[in-house]
């Protein structure tokens, strides 16, 4: 009885330290291009070119997909939205959102190790601030700031498409009905 009451409180404890891991802030830097970023104290064009390939190779992956694109600019504005290279199952068109801005480590701070290079979004609904993949507020100006570390963490992969039922009806993924909502 003794040993399983020590195994639960290192198990808590180690939990609890994980936890507030991802509840620091970590250092970042958001840029909209890599000229912006060359153009900070501390940061070099290379670097920033192969961060933002990086995240555009992330943008496809992460991205939030729908099934038309008057639902993603619904979302996103007009004009804000591409043509994904996935298919539907049917064989169908998805869309996503432009990628806006990329987000990465500091370098100043000697690159932040748990920050992943991502790229970033802006909602119709909040077009001030950047937002990951997963709609983790990021911050509403470019260059460094600190944010949460659940945010600086790389965001999920989306496995489904987001479609809407029409004026009115909540957005739900093909694959089944849970509620999304990107912004705000």
């Amino acid at each position: 009885m003794k040993r399983s009451r020590t195994l639960t409180l290192a198990l808590m404890s180690a939990t609890a330290l994980t936890l507030a891991a991802c509840d620091n802030p970590e250092e970042v830097a958001v840029f909209e291009n890599a000229q912006q970023c060359a153009t900070q104290d501390g940061f070099d064009i290379a670097a920033c070119e192969a961060n933002m390939k990086q995240a555009q190779q992330e943008h496809v992956r992460v991205a939030p997909k729908y099934t038309s694109v008057a639902d993603c600019e619904a979302d996103f504005g007009e004009g804000q939205c591409e043509d994904a290279p996935q298919r539907t199952s049917s064989g169908g068109s998805v869309f996503m959102p432009l990628m806006m801005g990329y987000m990465m480590g500091n370098m100043m701070a000697g690159r932040s190790a748990g920050v992943a290079t991502q790229p970033l979004y802006r909602s119709k609904d909040d077009p001030k601030n950047f937002r990951t993949g997963d709609n983790q507020k990021v911050s509403g100006k470019t260059g460094v700031s600190k944010v949460p570390g659940q945010v600086a963490r790389a965001p999920s992969t989306k496995t489904s498409t987001i479609r809407r039922g029409g004026f009115g009806s909540a957005a739900r993924a093909s694959t089944g009905g849970f509620r999304r909502s990107f912004g705000g």
